[in-house]
């Protein structure tokens, strides 16, 4: 089984989708803020949760829980190359990528009068809602469309395609067998203390 690690700044809602899906794998949940109303899922979930403020302390929580796969759910900090390429970490972007990088997404898409937008689940890189798109979803802008419509219709197929994408990475990641004596021991108090 593959640890997950799920790194937010707010609202928490793809949190939540990532938890209901892959409660026993998510093993830590990290916020850039301390006032992140996602927190409350990791507590009423009864996962351990940091509010980090560097890569350093992820990369102690990534170590700390044996963490194969992170995943940036509103996650507000950029992340550096040396970081994205040590690791493996998706973001979510509300935009059918490479088209509407950053943020205000809504308003630009209106803007421009397009007929569609939807949402991408990409590999993070040290680069801006950049990296190999894994999987993408689409929705069809109505007429009389508003930022406020359009982001509950973008943010509700993000939380049905977020765990289809991490279950396709998850097929592609081999579980670790070089585990410490100290690793098989903490596993197995684990396993008794259920």
């Amino acid at each position: 089984m593959i640890n997950i690690a799920v790194l937010i700044s707010g609202r928490g809602s793809n949190l939540l989708s990532i938890i209901k899906s892959f409660k026993e794998q998510v093993k830590v949940v990290m916020s850039s803020s301390p006032k992140a109303f996602g927190l409350r899922y990791a507590e009423e979930y009864k996962i351990p949760f940091k509010v980090i403020e560097s890569e350093g302390q992820i990369i102690d929580e990534i170590n700390k829980y044996n963490i194969g796969l992170i995943c940036m759910a509103g996650f507000m900090k950029k992340l550096t190359n040396d970081f994205t390429k040590k690791y493996k970490v998706l973001n979510i972007h509300p935009s059918l990528l490479p088209k509407y990088k950053g943020l205000n997404v809504h308003k630009q898409v209106l803007d421009n009068k397009e007929e569609y937008t939807g949402c991408t689940v990409h590999y993070a890189t040290g680069e801006l809602d950049s990296g190999e798109i894994i999987m993408q979803s689409q929705v069809k802008i109505d007429k009389g469309e508003t930022i406020e419509s359009l982001e509950r219709k973008v943010l509700n197929e993000e939380h049905k395609l977020y765990p289809k994408a991490i279950r396709k990475v998850l097929n592609t990641i081999q579980p670790r067998y070089d585990y410490t004596t100290k690793e098989i021991i903490e596993a197995m108090d684990r396993i008794n203390a259920r």
